[in-house]
């Protein structure tokens, strides 16, 4: 039983779970490690472990509001989903191309990766991937690149390593949450659309900001 389980955490346990609930409404997904951009180096994610180690019970604590959480220890993911759609974040056409756009560069330097599992790309790099993919025709404005990022980020699909988000020499981790919001299929998709379009699949800039892209499969915590 929910209450029986809870009851068996001392007060310390239960003030992080009460924590942890609202931390997982609010970004979705927690990961098994957290990069640290000072010594350059992934560490063990206490918050994580703690949610493992307590999974059953935060799994039925969220059932009760139709909400699932999954893991996935091959990738060290925790994922929290609705069964509604009312819960569900729909990202403008423009957040849709760079969240797609960085799914495939996460893919192609997955491939590369040796001893480090971190993949990271310059702000100045990915927009010139969304280019030569025929995503867009030109740098989107500093305002509006700021803002997608700032969006993807806040949903723990990448984090910045200092900087401003705008800025080209800004070095981007991107995280594999990705994988669990952008399939293979959906990746499959979007190149399909691109070859058979006229190249330019987001239109002009002031275009992307008022059509709708993707429904992204995140909690929205403005809901």
């Amino acid at each position: 039983m929910l209450e029986e389980q809870f009851e068996k955490l001392n007060m310390t346990e239960k003030e992080q779970f009460r924590r942890m609930v609202n931390k997982l409404l609010a970004h979705s997904y927690l990961l098994s490690r957290s990069y640290d951009f000072t010594d350059h180096i992934a560490r063990t994610n206490p918050e994580y472990l703690f949610v493992e180690r307590n999974f059953e019970l935060f799994q039925e604590y969220f059932s009760y509001s139709a909400f699932h959480l999954e893991r996935d220890n091959n990738y060290g993911v925790i994922s929290l989903q609705s069964e509604y759609d009312e819960n569900r974040l729909r990202l403008d056409k423009q957040s849709t191309l760079i969240l797609y756009t960085l799914r495939l560069i996460y893919e192609e330097e997955r491939e590369k990766l040796s001893l480090s599992r971190e993949i990271f790309v310059s702000v100045a790099d990915l927009v010139h991937k969304m280019i030569s993919v025929g995503a867009i025709r030109k740098k989107p404005s500093n305002l509006a690149l700021s803002s997608s990022l700032r969006i993807l980020s806040h949903f723990r699909l990448l984090e910045k390593a200092g900087g401003r988000w705008e800025d080209a020499d800004t070095r981007l981790l991107i995280l594999p949450t990705i994988l669990f919001v952008v399939s293979n299929e959906q990746i499959t998709g979007m190149h399909r659309l691109l070859e058979e379009g006229d190249g330019n699949l987001a239109g002009e800039e002031s275009e992307s900001h008022s059509e709708e892209g993707e429904e992204f499969s995140a909690e929205d915590e403005g809901k």
